[in-house]
């Protein structure tokens, strides 16, 4: 079961019988749905037919145009649409086959996907400050010692930008781990759904395609942008090589056997959303804002009692350490690991996040994982007021919310009786 599934129903539980509940597991942003999106799925409803395995022309060629903007020109014919990102990723780690590298802390879908298929994960640690993205010295070394061992290690996921910690591999690490890859002759699988969330959009992420075109898948979709994740649509850019061709054959014929074409109304909107039209930027633009805002505040409560925080720049997601203070917690919580301290945040405090463990990380680890998208709002209505707010720090229920985890946080660092 995922973990962050789990631990959401396991909060949803807490709130039915009454107690007061903080729910920082999930990563599904709290967003209401755009009116004018909603209007195109509504309007495509009669859509039935099964289409392309591929998707339909209007997608792909959508999807195409939403990449060639940011500097990676696309084949239309090279892109492949299927029922959400998750669902692709997964249909990727089939298609490479054998073992796949995967970075610590990383999604806590990879690893299982992995598994899964068959294969190994092989677990490489990021560079501080750099999720995401594997240590690309560390990445070699890995990987020639588990082909010296039999092992068959052919692909590495990466996420730009990153969830568990919030942030951006630099250009120089990501050239690096592209280079490493060609010398090992690896597929580089990039997990970009969070590639509008970067809270600078003067200082956008760099993917991996754009130094190693040759050997680079990248996925995106709705869900995390436009706050959709019921609606499950994501794309694929498949690299335009002989080895990319031959990808994309497998990809289709892994596709066909799974989930045989994507929702065809759900294509129609998209489509409309991949154009990038003024209402679907200013969206974005105001959900960034929105994320950074709120991120940046709850990373103050968390450093204030002396956690450590590399500095969030990108997506809603926090991964504070607190390992400066384990002495502290362990004489008097007995808290020696994450899943400890996960535990008392939520039987003492209704506060839900997630341990280091659920992104691959030794128990031992103190750190967890917070997001702040619940924080917004529990109706549409507060939602849209967060979104539209010059200052959404003001609203009651965000004011709210914040100064839980505050008083959640002092509580468990109070050095006091």
């Amino acid at each position: 079961m995922s973990a962050t599934l789990a631990a959401d129903a396991a909060l949803a539980e807490r709130r039915r019988s009454g107690q007061r509940v903080l729910p920082m597991t999930s990563g599904e942003i709290g967003l209401p749905v755009l009116p004018a999106l909603r209007e195109r799925l509504a309007a495509a409803a009669g859509e039935n037919a099964y289409g392309p395995v591929a998707g339909g022309p209007a997608l792909r060629e959508a999807a195409a145009g939403y990449w060639q903007r940011r500097g990676l020109p696309t084949d239309p014919g090279l892109v492949v649409a299927g029922p959400g990102s998750k669902a692709l990723l997964y249909a990727l780690v089939l298609t490479a086959g054998g073992d796949v590298v995967v970075p610590v802390p990383s999604w806590v879908s990879y690893a299982a996907q992995v598994r899964l298929a068959g294969g190994r994960a092989l677990p490489v640690p990021i560079l501080p400050g750099e999720g995401g993205v594997p240590d690309p010295e560390r990445l070699r070394a890995a990987v020639t010692l588990a082909r010296a061992a039999g092992q068959d290690p052919r692909a590495v996921v990466v996420t730009v930008p990153d969830n568990p910690t919030g942030t951006v591999a630099s250009p120089e690490t990501v050239r690096r781990l592209t280079e490493t890859a060609r010398d090992l002759d690896l597929v580089v699988i990039s997990d970009e759904i969070y590639g509008d969330l970067v809270h600078d959009p003067g200082r956008p992420a760099v993917s991996p395609a754009a130094y190693a075109p040759e050997r680079t898948v990248v996925t995106t979709g709705l869900t995390k942008n436009l706050a959709v994740g019921g609606w499950r649509t994501g794309v694929a850019r498949l690299p335009d090589s002989p080895a990319g061709h031959e990808l994309r054959t497998t990809l289709l014929s892994v596709a066909s056997q799974i989930w045989s074409s994507p929702p065809a109304p759900m294509q129609t909107a998209a489509a409309w959303a991949f154009t990038e039209p003024p209402e679907i930027t200013e969206r974005i633009a105001a959900g960034r804002r929105l994320h950074a805002t709120v991120a940046r505040a709850a990373a103050e409560r968390f450093t204030a009692v002396g956690a450590l925080l590399a500095p969030v720049t990108a997506t809603c997601y926090l991964y504070p350490d607190f390992e400066p203070l384990r002495a502290r917690l362990a004489a008097a919580h007995g808290v020696t690991g994450g899943a400890d301290l996960v535990r008392l945040l939520v039987e003492r405090h209704g506060v839900g996040v997630l341990p280091a463990s659920a992104f691959g990380e030794p128990d031992r680890a103190l750190r967890i994982r917070a997001a702040t998208s619940r924080l917004y709002g529990d109706t549409d209505e507060r939602r849209t007021t967060a979104l539209t707010a010059p200052d959404p720090l003001v609203l009651p229920w965000v004011r709210e919310g914040l100064d839980h985890l505050g008083e959640a946080l002092t509580d468990l660092t109070d050095p006091r009786p």
